[in-house]
């Protein structure tokens, strides 16, 4: 099949719509259930090459959670640790394939970002990823292929109307590539460029110590800002992002912006936290967002008298402002990416706060010197890549 018309385009109003091959072949996606759209299209297509080239750097199994054409997760397949399985709440006894390890990983991440996600993963698509998906609220999914259970299970979503997405493995782009904008049309060379360990030789700190762990956060974060709208930046730590900055025009902000959402990520492994009690039967996204903002200053939404008992068996006492610097400043051995140099060195001071220790960026700045400088302060390593990743 060489088209495929799609409901409309990004919004209603938009029509017709559709996605075709230029050339006359056939569509390298094929709709094995479900009906997905325009956006659902751009985010399948987007979160397949991260998860692919993630698989082809690391060797591991990968998987992304997407939504409005950025990531707000990606992981490797690596075991759950026990306060993993906890603050993702996997459930006792299940033992997932390390495909959906990576996709529960993905998930957990942000999991207020992932509600209605789109994923996606690099290898088929199991049983295991189909449970896990079962009982989250998403859009769809896109895979190399799928087992006959896991089409199964995942045709129990959404009254049986689940997007389902498989993509053809060895598809690969047209080296020049368009798109259209206000009448226009654009052309530029696919963005093919190889990312791997060898980007991270140029170490330019005082510590030139990148231990392979951290190699392997660099390279995920570096892949994961390839396909996330720019500017943008990425925390990660032990094979997944914990943070991502996406789509802002000033640097800063995004660091801050995938800052605090890393130290919410390092949050939710607080003694109070884990101790949280909800009220039996309480939803997934109601006891996401009970966490959320019980990490908050906005606690007091979640603890104040005809709240809490909504969400809480017991009322659960206040995480303190004092007690969550003391959490966060406890934190170390993060990496953190960015698609483009850091002009100014308070990117670096805003990272170490949140627990940064190696960080994979252009270079190319006026200012590097200043950025070096501050990062010699805290001991940091910092490899300039002297490559771009500018994503729109």
């Amino acid at each position: 099949m060489n088209s495929l018309e799609l409901k409309y385009g990004c919004n209603p109003n938009q029509k017709p719509a559709r996605i075709f091959m230029k050339d006359g072949s056939d569509l390298p996606v094929t709709v094995v259930n479900g009906k997905p759209g325009y956006i659902n299209f751009l985010d399948a297509l987007n979160s397949w090459q991260l998860v692919r080239e993630l698989k082809e750097a690391t060797g591991l199994p990968a998987a992304a959670s997407f939504k409005h054409v950025s990531p707000a997760g990606a992981a490797l397949g690596t075991p759950l640790t026990d306060i993993e399985r906890q603050i993702y709440f996997v459930e006792d006894g299940f033992d997932p394939s390390p495909v959906a390890a990576a996709y529960i990983r993905a998930r957990g991440a942000d999991r207020m970002s992932s509600y209605g996600d789109w994923a996606a993963v690099s290898d088929i698509c199991d049983a295991d990823v189909a449970r896990v998906l079962k009982h989250e609220v998403s859009d769809g999914i896109i895979a190399p292929g799928y087992t006959d259970e896991a089409i199964e299970i995942l045709k129990t979503k959404k009254k049986g109307n689940y997007n389902i997405v498989a993509i053809d493995p060895s598809y690969e782009a047209a080296e020049i590539e368009q798109k259209d904008v206000f009448g226009i049309t654009f052309e530029q060379r696919h963005n093919d460029y190889k990312i791997s360990a060898d980007q991270l030789d140029n170490v330019v700190t005082e510590n030139k110590d990148i231990p392979d762990a951290a190699k392997t956060d660099l390279v995920l974060a570096l892949i994961t800002l390839k396909y996330t709208q720019s500017n943008s930046v990425c925390y990660t730590k032990n094979g997944q992002t914990v943070g991502v900055g996406a789509g802002q025009q000033s640097r800063i902000h995004c660091t801050r912006l995938a800052g605090n959402k890393a130290d919410t990520w390092s949050l939710r492994h607080h003694p109070k936290v884990l101790g949280l009690q909800f009220v039996d039967g309480i939803r997934r996204a109601d006891r996401d967002n009970a966490i959320d903002v019980y990490i908050s200053d906005e606690h007091d939404d979640v603890l104040r008298d005809g709240a809490w008992q909504r969400v809480f068996k017991v009322k659960p006492d206040v995480l303190t402002t004092e007690e969550k610097k003391e959490w966060i400043a406890q934190q170390t051995g993060l990496s953190l990416g960015s698609d483009a140099f850091f002009p100014f060195g308070d990117n670096i001071e805003r990272a170490r706060k949140s627990g940064v220790t190696y960080v994979a960026e252009p270079g190319g700045s006026i200012r590097d010197d200043n950025v070096i400088e501050t990062a010699n302060r805290y001991g940091m390593a910092v490899a300039f890549t002297g490559m771009r990743l500018f994503h729109h």
